[in-house]
């Protein structure tokens, strides 16, 4: 009982400097935060902008309440895009990266053409999409897809290469097939890496909904951009983007918070 009771103690001391390292992480940014919209407040307060150009922290504080009509239902129509893009670009570049990683000749005809795909602008294909697709949600979903799923596929890559070669000697002595190294050593390996690619897609996600509905939407946040700049009403069009940067940050915090979870062995998950 002694002994239980000491370990207790000492679970419950070491959960307090994490608790603490958790706010101090969180006190720098909000602090930095606080600190530019108090400057940009004091800006447009003195007449620095014009608030047409760049209305002041408070006004548009002011529209996400006033404008919560508008911007509600369009926020729920871009999350939804963003998720089902997302968890689709997931899917699909975890599965091609596996693809790649066991076959040579699936590796040499696929990778040069997923490494040029980031070069084709989506501003110029978005158009073809909504163009050939429609206005639904369809084109917004694969622009997400399309935007994301590289960071997924070419870190899911690496990460199955990285794995330790030696445990792989160890596995091929053992008469392992090409299924259980992936399984039980290079598939867990690459796991810290698949998730840095999850969160760089989660965060370019919304970017990628953006350009879906500027090209053509009658809801979501890109199209209430494009409505507010029209009509400058400048309060609400920051409101929006507002929303999107909170919508990116929740999303990359999301899969932290999985990540630290489900990958525990790592350094960083420990932090």
């Amino acid at each position: 009982m002694a002994g239980g009771a000491a370990i207790e103690r000492r679970e419950a001391r070491g959960r307090v400097p994490s608790r603490r390292r958790g706010r101090a992480d969180w006190l720098a940014p909000t602090l930095v935060v606080l600190g530019v919209l108090a400057i940009w407040e004091a800006v447009v307060r003195g007449g620095l902008v014009d608030p047409l150009l760049l209305p002041a922290p408070t006004h548009v504080a002011e529209a996400l309440w006033t404008d919560r009509s508008l911007l509600a239902p369009d926020l729920l129509t871009t999350t939804w895009e963003v998720l089902i893009g997302l968890a689709l670009s997931l899917i699909l570049g975890a599965g091609l990266a596996v693809a790649m990683h066991l076959s040579s000749p699936v590796d040499k005809s696929l990778r040069p053409l997923v490494i040029g795909s980031q070069a084709v602008p989506i501003p110029v294909i978005a158009p073809l999409f909504v163009f050939v697709l429609g206005f639904g949600l369809a084109p917004k979903v694969l622009i997400v897809a399309l935007v994301c799923f590289f960071p997924v596929t070419i870190n899911v890559y690496d990460g199955l290469r990285d794995s330790d070669p030696d445990a792989r000697k160890l596995l091929r002595s053992l008469d392992a097939t090409r299924w259980q190294r992936l399984r039980f050593l290079e598939a867990p390996s690459a796991l810290p890496a698949a998730f840095t690619g999850a969160k760089i897609a989660a965060a370019v996600a919304v970017i990628g909904a953006v350009f879906g509905e500027l090209s053509g939407s009658d809801s979501g946040l890109g199209h209430l951009l494009v409505t507010a700049n029209a009509g400058l009403a400048t309060p609400r069009l920051f409101a929006a983007t507002l929303l999107l940067f909170a919508e990116a940050i929740a999303l990359y915090a999301a899969f932290a918070a999985l990540e630290r979870r489900v990958v525990s062995w790592t350094p960083r998950a420990n932090a």
